[in-house]
């Protein structure tokens, strides 16, 4: 009896643990590109010549860079 129990308990934490890692990734998650998405460029950042393709809508995306932080925005171009 107590090694069902014992096996129960091993499943049970090794459930929790993939829990916790899928939840972390979730959250974690490099979302750099998604997170600065918009349309009014933030002060201190400077506009590059970097230009993407977004290969799914075909829009094109402007990429700026701020030196002071090294954070980089992404704009859709018009």
């Amino acid at each position: 009896m107590t090694t069902f129990f014992g096996i129960g308990i091993y499943l049970i934490f090794q459930f929790s643990i993939v829990f916790v890692c899928i939840l972390l990734g979730y959250f974690i998650y490099d979302k750099r590109y998604k997170r600065n998405h918009g349309n009014k460029v933030p002060k201190g950042f400077e506009v590059t010549n970097e230009v993407n393709l977004d290969p799914v809508t075909g829009e094109k995306i402007r990429v700026y860079y701020n030196a002071e932080t090294g954070e980089r925005f992404y704009r859709k171009e018009n």
